[in-house]
């Protein structure tokens, strides 16, 4: 028996994969916002690379109908990288290996490190003139590289070379070879931004917006405010609540009065000014459960704008908060964990959107574990508050101006 393995181009150029083990090991190129199909036997094996510039990078290694009567799947950038590569059975997202977003985290973490980390990876870290990192050489000949890339993609695809030769490997690059369920049809998905494969595997698809870090210049900043900008394909509208009251370590949310609501149309963004005296969040629309990207524009010990992302009630989609003074600092999410996630963790909203529940509960509902651990999976309390009041980073901007994206 046979199978399809559906490879998806979701970026905005051709791009050429390298075939192993099928389409008699020929390469293929698949056009901008196209799929093409890949008679896959059962119980053969191969792998599908995406090359750039001639240069091996991500690679989904896939097994048909292996032990068990099972596929086993995972997403590899131990040869390279050069753009983002997901793989999972179709209409499974619980079987889905690889970031759908490695090369923008790979171009944050870059601008984050510090001078000798830089050093020691300028020969294996390709730039282009801005600074921004377009491809990687492979992993397995660079042992900072494999250090480096563990910081920030560790347990989301195959970083080292695993167990093999005698050698126990890394425990998270060897979960990552886990089974899938069944033996089913697989979808590789790739882009240059988000390669989250599209909800089916017919053609011709969607194109996706593709969320990368944007480097805000002073330029931008208008004063104190926010610079906010909108990853999605349509328009969306933003409201900003002012807290009613602010102690020491707490809070009175506001639920009910927000002041501004604005709107941004699709992929742009937009300067909100607001008073140094503003202390509260910005989320999408007015309706719970919905992400919270909480800020004020002025503390009190330093005069800085500081922020981060809280999932406590509720997760409409994923957000970042960084500062725009030129420091770098940066936190929060970019891919999707909503569309995936267990129907337990899901409450919608009461327009009918699809969204994760509160993780602390609310006048309409208690804390819901599923979400919890879902979340705590998939991002972690140090990109986001998932439960209580610590372990998450803040970011800090000394001119009273953050940059907030939501996807």
């Amino acid at each position: 028996m046979s199978r399809t393995i559906s490879v998806t181009n979701l970026s905005g150029h051709d791009q050429e994969f390298e075939i192993h083990g099928w389409n008699n090991n020929q390469n293929m190129t698949v056009g901008a916002g196209q799929t093409q199909n890949i008679n896959a036997p059962d119980g053969s094996s191969g792998a599908i690379i995406a090359l750039h510039d001639g240069h091996e990078g991500e690679q989904a290694e896939i097994t048909k109908n292996g032990w068990g009567g099972n596929d086993f799947i995972d997403l590899s950038n131990i040869v390279g990288a050069g753009g983002n590569m997901t793989v999972q059975q179709v209409n499974n997202p619980a079987t889905r290996k690889g970031d759908p977003l490695f090369m923008q985290h790979l171009n944050d973490a870059w601008h984050r490190a510090d001078a000798g980390m830089r050093q020691s990876l300028e020969l294996c870290v390709h730039r282009d003139n801005n600074d921004n990192v377009t491809r990687i050489d492979a992993i397995k000949d660079w042992p900072q590289l494999e250090t480096f890339v563990r910081t920030f993609a560790d347990g989301k695809t195959y970083i080292g070379v695993g167990a093999w030769n005698g050698s126990p490997g890394n425990v998270n690059d060897n979960n990552q070879s886990s089974a899938a369920q069944g033996n089913t049809d697989i979808q590789v998905t790739y882009n240059d931004g988000d390669a989250t494969p599209p909800n089916s595997q017919s053609a011709p698809v969607m194109m996706f917006a593709q969320p990368v870090r944007r480097d805000v210049s002073s330029a931008q900043v208008g004063g104190p405010g926010i610079i906010l900008r909108n990853h999605r394909g349509e328009q969306q509208q933003y409201a900003f609540y002012n807290n009613y009251w602010n102690g020491n370590g707490t809070a009175g949310a506001n639920f009910d009065h927000p002041d501004p609501i604005v709107t941004v149309d699709g992929n742009d963004s937009l300067f909100v000014p607001l008073a140094e005296s503003f202390k509260g969040r910005v989320q999408r629309g007015t309706l719970l459960p919905a992400t919270w990207v909480e800020f004020q524009i002025s503390a009190d010990n330093d005069g800085a704008a500081h922020g981060d992302i809280s999932l406590q009630q509720g997760c409409d989609g994923a957000a970042t908060i960084a500062s725009t003074d030129g420091s770098g600092r940066f936190n929060g999410f970019q891919h999707d964990i909503v569309s995936g996630a267990p129907e337990a963790a899901v409450q919608n909203k009461p327009d009918g959107t699809r969204a994760l529940a509160t993780t602390v509960g609310n006048w309409a509902s208690g804390p819901n574990q599923a979400a919890i651990d879902w979340e705590n999976q998939q991002v972690g309390q140090s990109r986001a508050y998932i439960v209580g009041g610590t372990g998450t980073d803040d970011v800090a901007s000394s001119n009273k101006c953050l940059a907030v994206d939501f996807y």
